[in-house]
C-alpha cells in the first residue's frame, strides 16, 4: 500500500513533469513564422559487385518417390553447374510435391519442385543463362544486381545529405518568394529508401549472337526521400 506522503510526492512530481513534457512538445512543433514543408530526393548509381540469382527446379514422375528422386538428380546437376560459376551463399529450399490430375492429353503425375538462390560474379551471367538455364526442369528468375555492402553506410550518409539539401533548396526558393529569409529546420522524416529492382534475363537461342554482356545491366540505384519541416521567418 502506498503511504500518503509518498502518494502526495508522486502527484507533485506528475504535476511538475506534465507541463514540462507538454512544453517540450510545443517547442519541437512551434513555429513563430510560416511553416514550410519540402520533400527532398537523392539517388546514387553504384557498380555491380555480384548478382543474386534465383531459379525454380521441377521434376515430374508417376509417383512422389520417383518425382523426388528425379528432382534430387537434377539438383545435383544444378549444384555442379553453379559451382563452376563460383557461386556463393547457395541456398536450397526444402522440396514440395503436388498431384496433377489426369487431363485429356496428359496422364496423372506428381510434380516435385524447390527453389535455389545464390550469388555469382557479373562475368558469370552469360554462363548462367546458357549452362544453368538450359538444364532440365530449370526456370530462371530475374537477377538482382548487388553493390558492395561495405560501402552502404557511406552511400546512405551521402543520400541523406543530398536529400536534405534538395529539400532545403526548395524551401529557400519558397521562402524568398514570400519575402522570408531565415529557415529553421523543425523535423526530418525519412520516407523511403533503396529497394533492389530485378533485372530481366533475356531469352537466348543456342545460335544467338552476340552474347549477353553483363556491362549492359543497369546499375543498381540507391534512392532516399525525406520530408523536412521548416519554420520560415
Amino acid at each position: 500500500m502506498v503511504q500518503p506522503r509518498i502518494l502526495i510526492l508522486l502527484l507533485a512530481v506528475a504535476v511538475v513533469l506534465g507541463p514540462l513534457q507538454s512544453r517540450a512538445q510545443q517547442v519541437q512543433l512551434r513555429c513563430d513564422g510560416t511553416l514550410l514543408e519540402a520533400r527532398g530526393n537523392a539517388e546514387q548509381k553504384r557498380s555491380i559487385e555480384r548478382l543474386r540469382l534465383s531459379l525454380a527446379l521441377q521434376a515430374e514422375a508417376a509417383t512422389a518417390d520417383q518425382a523426388l528422386a528425379l528432382l534430387q538428380q537434377r539438383l545435383a546437376g544444378v549444384r555442379t553447374a553453379l559451382q563452376r560459376l563460383s557461386v556463393q551463399e547457395l541456398e536450397v529450399s526444402s522440396p514440395s510435391t503436388w498431384d496433377r490430375p489426369a487431363g485429356r492429353h496428359q496422364a496423372a503425375a506428381t510434380i516435385a519442385n524447390l527453389q535455389v538462390a545464390g550469388l555469382i560474379p557479373p562475368s558469370a551471367l552469360q554462363p548462367l543463362i546458357r549452362e544453368v538455364g538450359s538444364l532440365p526442369g530449370v526456370r530462371l528468375a530475374p537477377v538482382d544486381g548487388r553493390p558492395d555492402a561495405a560501402t552502404d553506410p557511406a552511400v546512405r550518409r551521402a543520400l541523406l545529405r543530398g536529400a536534405y539539401q534538395d529539400a532545403l533548396g526548395q524551401a529557400r526558393e519558397i521562402a524568398e518568394t514570400i519575402g522570408l529569409g531565415r529557415l529553421i529546420p523543425l523535423e526530418v522524416q525519412i520516407e523511403s529508401g533503396f529497394r533492389p529492382v530485378p533485372m530481366a534475363l533475356k531469352a537466348m537461342e543456342a545460335d544467338a549472337a552476340p552474347p549477353f554482356d553483363p556491362k549492359e545491366l543497369p546499375q543498381p540505384t540507391d534512392r532516399l526521400t525525406v520530408l523536412v519541416k521548416f519554420c520560415a521567418r
